[in-house]
């Protein structure tokens, strides 16, 4: 398959500014307290999906690379690991994880130095590579996302790099299944109008039944992508769709988080920053997150849009904090 460019206005940070390729842990619905492990250059993706929180791909490839060091990266998750005691150790990022292609002996030397699960959140497109697939088996869970049953659908959520089919990518899965003995948690991203109507879950479903999932989950564009036509469903109006899958589909679209009430500096804008480069955030999600309390945490953000390294964005009647994409004025973490 061909790598395919795309221009964009703003430019994707430079990675001597997002040198932290391991964040958290961070509160998870699914997964308790999650160390995150970003195994990609931000925005190099398989697909350019409509709803991304990040924004549009920058570049959209099928072609795997070492983008860093494995040696390097495995001593940081070590020392992440062994000192915060995650529930899982997750490989995901900003971008598609199986496009590293250090992943297999990635995780071989995790899992020689501690038994924490690891978790991989893939897009799962590119598991017709049987490579791939040997580096996906390696981990302890295995979360693919499917939002299209039908390859018109595919083609507009998706946006896949050049060449690339809904056939493909379901045959992979199912390829997959058939070794893979562990479980795997089907993601199905539902957007309001679109993936909502009837005809096209049943579609999704279809296609899931043939590689059997043990759980499928219904999440939807909670947070703001950089396409004003994308609008998330609401938290009823999801449950009420679960019906349309085998097993029943579970809701994991998240509410909002309370506040918590911990102490803050003002001069605490690394951590805060970290979360913001990962994707949008309320309020309440960094409170959460980091344990801190809302004044504080408020002041943090007034003076990283003062300073141009954040900005504020109100979307679906809430709203977000995010990284500013372009050059900012000081060092990002």
């Amino acid at each position: 398959m061909q790598e395919t460019s795309r221009d964009q206005k703003t430019a994707a940070p430079s990675e001597h500014r997002l040198s932290a390729r391991v964040y958290g842990p961070v509160p998870s619905r699914r997964l308790g307290r999650s160390l995150g492990v970003d195994l990609v250059p931000f925005k190099t993706c398989s697909y350019d999906c409509v709803y991304c929180q990040l924004g549009p791909t920058t570049k959209l490839t099928a072609e795997r690379a070492p983008f860093f060091p494995v040696q390097g990266l495995l001593h940081e998750v070590i020392a992440r690991a062994k000192a915060s005691k995650p529930d899982f150790i997750t490989l995901a990022g900003s971008g598609e994880p199986t496009l590293y292609s250090g992943l297999g002996e990635l995780v071989e030397g995790i899992k020689a130095a501690t038994d924490i699960p690891i978790a991989l959140l893939t897009n799962g497109a590119l598991f017709k590579e049987e490579q791939i697939r040997r580096d996906a088996a390696l981990c302890d869970l295995v979360i693919p996302s499917l939002d299209a049953g039908d390859e018109e659908f595919f083609q507009w959520v998706n946006r896949p790099v050049n060449g690339l089919t809904l056939e493909e990518v379901t045959e992979g899965l199912v390829l997959f299944r058939e070794s893979y003995r562990k479980p795997i948690w089907l993601e199905v991203m539902v957007i309001q109008g679109m993936t909502e109507q009837p005809k096209r879950l049943r579609e999704i479903a279809k296609r899931a039944k043939r590689f059997k999932p043990d759980k499928i989950q219904l999440n939807t564009p909670i947070r703001p992508s950089s396409r004003d036509f994308v609008f998330p469903l609401g938290l009823e109006r999801l449950e009420q769709l679960c019906s349309f899958f085998e097993p029943r589909a579970e809701v994991i679209a998240e509410p909002p988080r309370p506040v918590k009430r911990a102490p803050v500096a003002p001069d605490e804008a690394a951590p805060v920053l970290e979360m913001l480069w990962r994707r949008p955030c309320t309020l309440e999600d960094i409170c959460a997150g980091l344990g801190t309390s809302a004044p504080g945490t408020l002041k943090v953000l007034e003076a990283l849009v003062r300073e141009g390294k954040a900005r504020g964005l109100f979307r679906q009647g809430r709203y977000f904090f995010d990284a500013a994409r372009g050059e900012p004025k000081g060092q990002v973490p």
